[in-house]
């Protein structure tokens, strides 16, 4: 099932989008086709991906962080070394290039970590795109160097104040924005999810990360037991899983937010929680956080690209099938794997792949050390210092940020500040 089947994976997928929408669909999967067949179009992308993103990512033998917890060897796949600084580039330059090849000037898209939004915008700017970001107002407060990112791009940010104000309302958002401006509009979505052609077209942009790792590991002559990935919508998972997908092996482990409890609105597993249900929401069908009433129920998560109702449909179907593994990982438990491979490797996770990070330091000692578990550290940190600072160094923070205020009220230039403390 490495790809699907007029739209579907199994019973999961489809398009259910209002009827405007179904022209720009049905243009965009025979646009996508003819690029991914043509050999200039997969040239100028292999050349961006060289030398704007900085393809391949190293794969690190995270050597002290293996001795420290016995068992088989840790691999991290450091897409965070990617321009940017997560996965989510992968996927926007291989989305605006495919618009401009068909002529769309204008870009949309969702964020919710803010990581997609930093990297279309990054892209729009290179590839000389108008750009607009739709981020729920949450969001907006947790992730603000990512929206300055954004900014600094050219990128304008429309901060989404309705319903839960997370990524859900964004992907609304979004998708009444290209209902109305479907002919000159292009929405990069960000994740494997959505109506068709989304999740095959995301999946084949991400799916360069899992084509490295396969062949970084047999040059390493790695026996690889297990790859590990976060999942939210899945856009870094099924890139990582994709050419595996119909191998036996190596077990193939997904990891979603287990926010700060099992209770409905304490989390945001869809496989692994007590309130998954089969569903249909934003174009496509998968397996939901939903109520009786099939409505969306809320969501939590620390890492705001992890807080999110619903999973892409390949993953939904293959975690089904059996052939993905499902667990989750508490926000406490996150915030350990944040430290741990700080401290150990010098590597700052994001909150969204250090739950990949928690599963690898539970699973690397129940197996053989001649075994490789490879983790994929889908972005980096640094996007985080507004949710990590106050749990990691409350008083500082709280003392730096009195300072900044009262430094800009008076007009201060930095030199002439109070000192803190």
């Amino acid at each position: 099932m490495a790809c699907s089947e007029n739209g579907f994976f199994d019973k999961f997928g489809g398009k259910y989008v209002a009827e405007v929408l179904r022209r720009p669909l049905d243009e965009l999967e025979v646009a996508f086709g003819e690029a991914m067949a043509d050999e200039s179009f997969l040239a100028e992308l292999s050349e961006i991906q060289r030398d704007y993103i900085g393809r391949e990512t190293p794969l690190l033998f995270a050597k002290t962080a293996t001795e420290i917890l016995g068992g088989a060897q840790i691999y991290i796949k450091l897409e965070g070394l990617a321009n940017t600084g997560a996965h989510k580039i992968n996927n926007a330059i291989g989305q605006c290039l495919l618009a401009k090849r068909m002529g769309k000037k204008r870009i949309i898209a969702e964020t919710g970590a803010g990581q997609h939004g930093v990297a279309t915008a990054a892209a729009c700017a290179k590839l000389g795109l108008d750009c607009t970001v739709y981020m729920g107002e949450v969001d907006v407060r947790r992730q603000q160097p990512n929206v300055a990112a954004m900014e600094l791009y050219g990128a304008k940010v429309h901060s989404v104040t309705s319903g839960s104000r997370t990524l859900k309302d964004a992907v609304n958002e979004a998708m009444r924005d290209w209902a109305a401006n479907p002919d000159t509009t292009h929405y990069v979505l960000g994740s494997a999810l959505g109506p068709a052609p989304f999740p095959d077209i995301v999946r084949t942009f991400q799916g360069v990360i899992g084509r490295e790792v396969k062949r970084q590991s047999e040059e390493r002559n790695l026996d690889v037991a297990a790859l590990i990935a976060c999942v939210g919508g899945g856009s870094n998972s099924i890139g990582f899983f994709s050419p595996f997908i119909d191998s036996d092996s190596p077990r193939l482990i997904g990891v979603e937010a287990g926010g700060v409890g099992p209770g409905v609105g304490e989390n945001a597993s869809r496989m692994t929680g007590n309130a998954g249900r089969d569903g249909i929401m934003q174009g496509y069908k998968s397996r939901f956080l939903l109520d009786d009433d099939g409505q969306a129920l809320p969501t939590r998560s620390i890492s705001a690209g992890l807080d999110y109702c619903g999973i892409g449909p390949q993953l939904a179907a293959l975690g089904m099938r059996g052939r993905i593994e499902f667990t989750s990982a508490l926000d406490s438990e996150a915030l350990d794997a944040v430290k741990f491979f700080a401290k150990n490797e010098g590597v700052l996770f994001a909150l969204e792949s250090a739950h990949a990070g928690a599963e690898a330091i539970r699973l690397a000692p129940t197996l053989p050390k001649n075994k490789a578990i490879i983790v994929n550290m889908s972005g980096r940190g640094d996007k985080d210092v507004f949710i990590t600072s106050p749990v990691f160094r409350p008083a500082e923070w709280l003392s730096f940020l009195h300072a900044e205020i009262d430094r800009l009220e008076g007009n201060k230039d930095i030199h002439d500040a109070e000192r803190m403390g």
